[in-house]
């Protein structure tokens, strides 16, 4: 798994019983319905997409790569955007999902 981020550890740390509660809710939420690994990866994936929220976007595509989405299924999630939000939003979600694509691709080599 990809190293997380200063701030959502530090949070982790501060705030023990909050941040338990949000894993749990996570938790439950996927086990709510049938969508499997994948399918929740590349759901939540959009979401953040739709959102617009740079670090979800970042944050989840490690997900879904991690999930066993391919890179090219993860711009594909960003490639869809375009009808619905714009081809300027498609453009900066897709350099945010390239963001951790090529970091990957380069710890890789």
């Amino acid at each position: 798994m990809a190293k997380l981020p200063g701030r959502f550890l530090a949070f982790q740390k501060r705030y023990p019983q909050v941040f338990e509660s949000y894993e749990s809710l996570g938790k439950a939420a996927s086990a709510a319905g049938p969508l499997d690994k994948k399918q929740i990866a590349i759901a939540k994936l959009a979401i953040a997409c739709g959102a617009k929220m740079e670090g979800a976007v970042h944050s989840h595509t490690r997900r879904a790569l991690e999930a066993g989405v391919t890179a090219e299924e993860v711009r594909h999630v960003a490639l869809l955007a375009v009808t619905t939000m714009g081809f300027p939003n498609m453009m900066a979600i897709l350099s945010w999902v390239d963001d951790v694509i090529d970091k990957e691709s380069e710890s890789a080599s």
